[in-house]
């Protein structure tokens, strides 16, 4: 009995040994592959048997293969991923739009602003030369282009998140039918973890699979004893008892762009996660670059307006013989501060004048603009109308869209002045520009077709530069509209906020990155493959085996002697 028993021992030692070795080539072929955990091989000692009255070990033996794997410092990696990934994503998204500000080109917003300025200030110098006034209207243009070409390209950029934002979705919901999958994959192969073994490629492949799904959204993961791997995200599962729970689009429309919101299919609830790339880009699209949106329209709204309220108060060198509003209103009995304008008029008046080409006179006439709110007697579009047509030589009608056009009589032309009401500029009447965004700005088409009506005086000819110096002045004047910051300041301002953003998100990712890259290295020590540690193991089996084999040939030597008795 003692020598077989030690045959089966020594037999059972070259299995365990040879199994080793298997395990360990395994992680010596697997020492490169991403995601790949280090497998080892479990060993207990066997049970003894009795043999009159001493107690004899049968040696040891293969319990199981399992990964070396740390699950909560896995489930500290994912949210890790997640959190440098949605950093990642708003970094990318303000180096697009610092690309697109491009505060050191000569063409940028800035430079622009000062050529306008320039040359509006050659017109206060020299009001009279025509081509001084053609130069303000062709730096006009210029800046309303910049502003216009800036938006347009900042939609383009929030428009190719968005189409990223699809991408993500599509690999994220892949994603989850991978894990879905493999769920019961490694279930059969473990047998619900009577096995005592893990299914180390299957379950490679899965943590593959969490890992890449943990840096789109961020997760939690919670293991069952069968092997089955349970995945949510904030207050929703992805993946639970094979059931899965993937991610859906809604289009709206944001800023003029369309975009896509993110909600889980079958819960139909909103994403409200706080890290991951595609919040990330969310982020990017709806507040670093939606944001800065927000901000240009209310610089090109402050343009528009404040500029429009000045010129629409003086005169050129020459007035309308017809002129339409350049805004409409749906309802043109409402009260014009109640009419849905982009911009608003007050409680005041303005006058027009009627200029007689032929006797060199003119008769002006004051417009009262009732909006004080008393007597139910507030003026409309359909009494200015009323009131403009009722002055001699002038005919005034309002058109199926509900502009308001002003026609002079042959051999008259219209102007205005002294608007206290804000009316025309809110009508776009005897304006600069034209626009309610950045999307939209641009110089007054009849100032284009006629720079002469570049409305630099007040009715005193040529040489009049009343109003070219309100204009100028209104340039680098503090704007309420702007939060008490003049043009200029206010764009500054602007592009320091979003340098001071970027740099502030480059930390951030920085610091992210830095505690990821922190947690993968306690991950490489526990899971990843150490060649030499790997090598040295080998030895020891090598050596473990080399002892059996000579144990077992001992026995044969034994077995013959008794043979040859």
């Amino acid at each position: 009995m003692g020598l077989t028993a030690s045959l089966y021992t020594a037999g059972q030692s070259l299995e365990l040994f040879s199994a080793g070795i298997q395990v360990a080539g395994q992680n010596v072929a697997n020492a490169n592959s991403p995601n790949y955990v280090r497998e080892r091989l479990l060993v207990s000692t066997a049970s003894p048997y009795q043999s009159g009255g001493l107690l004899f070990g049968t040696g040891a033996q293969a319990d199981g293969i399992r990964q070396q794997i740390d699950k909560n410092l896995e489930s500290q990696i994912h949210l890790a991923n997640a959190d440098v990934a949605s950093a990642n994503a708003r970094v990318n998204g303000y180096a697009q739009l610092q690309l697109i500000v491009g505060e050191l080109g000569e063409n940028d917003l800035s430079t622009r602003l000062n050529e306008f300025l320039g040359a509006m200030n050659d017109v206060v110098n020299q009001p009279e030369l025509p081509a001084n006034r053609q130069l303000v209207v062709q730096e006009g243009e210029l800046l309303a282009n910049t502003i216009q070409s800036m938006r347009a390209q900042i939609d383009r950029a929030r428009t190719s998140i968005n189409s990223s934002l699809n991408e993500l979705v599509v690999e994220a919901n892949e994603l989850i039918q991978q894990i879905a999958d493999l769920n019961p994959q490694i279930v059969r192969m473990e047998s619900a973890g009577l096995l005592n073994s893990d299914a180390g490629g299957l379950r490679t492949e899965r943590l593959t699979a969490l890992n890449r799904l943990a840096e789109i959204i961020p997760i939690r993961t919670v293991e069952q004893e069968n092997g089955i791997v349970d995945v949510f995200s904030g207050n929703d599962y992805l993946v639970i008892q094979g059931s899965t729970n993937t991610l859906e689009l809604t289009r709206e429309e944001d800023r003029g762009v369309a975009v896509d919101q993110v909600r889980f299919a079958k819960t139909q609830h909103s994403m409200s996660v706080e890290s991951g790339e595609l919040m990330g880009a969310i982020e990017a699209r709806d507040n670093i670059l939606g944001g800065f949106v927000d901000q240009l329209d209310q610089y090109s709204r402050a343009l528009v307006f404040d500029m429009n309220k000045i010129h629409s108060s003086g005169e050129g060198t020459v007035g309308y013989e017809s002129t339409t509003s350049l805004y409409e209103i749906n309802d043109t009995a409402a009260a014009l501060n109640q009419a849905g304008l982009t911009y608003t008029p007050q409680h005041g008046s303005f006058d027009v004048k009627v200029y007689d080409k032929t006797t060199d006179t003119f008769k002006t006439t004051t417009i009262d603009i009732d909006l004080d709110g008393l007597g139910g007697n507030d003026t409309s579009l359909d009494d200015l109308q009323a009131s403009l047509d009722a002055i001699g030589n002038l005919n005034a009608s309002i058109d199926t869209t509900g502009r308001l056009t002003i026609t002079a009589d042959t051999g008259y032309d219209v102007r205005f002045s002294n608007d206290t009401s804000n009316t025309l500029a809110a009508l776009g009447i005897n304006t600069f520009f034209n626009g309610k965004d950045a999307n939209e700005i641009s110089v007054n088409s009849a100032l284009v077709d006629n720079p002469n009506l570049l409305a630099a005086g007040a009715g005193g000819g040529p040489g009049d530069n009343s109003n070219a110096i309100r204009l100028a002045n209104f340039m680098e004047q503090p704007l309420d509209s702007l939060g008490g910051f003049s043009l200029d300041e206010f764009y500054e301002r602007v592009v320091t906020q979003v340098a001071e953003g970027a740099s502030a998100e480059s930390a951030i990712a920085s610091g992210f990155t830095s505690f990821q890259a922190s947690l993968l290295g306690q991950r490489q020590q526990i899971s990843g493959v150490s060649l030499d540690e790997e090598a040295i193991r080998i030895l020891e089996m090598q050596h473990g085996y080399t002892a059996s084999a000579r144990i077992i040939s001992t026995l044969e030597e034994l077995f013959n002697t008794l043979v040859n008795l």
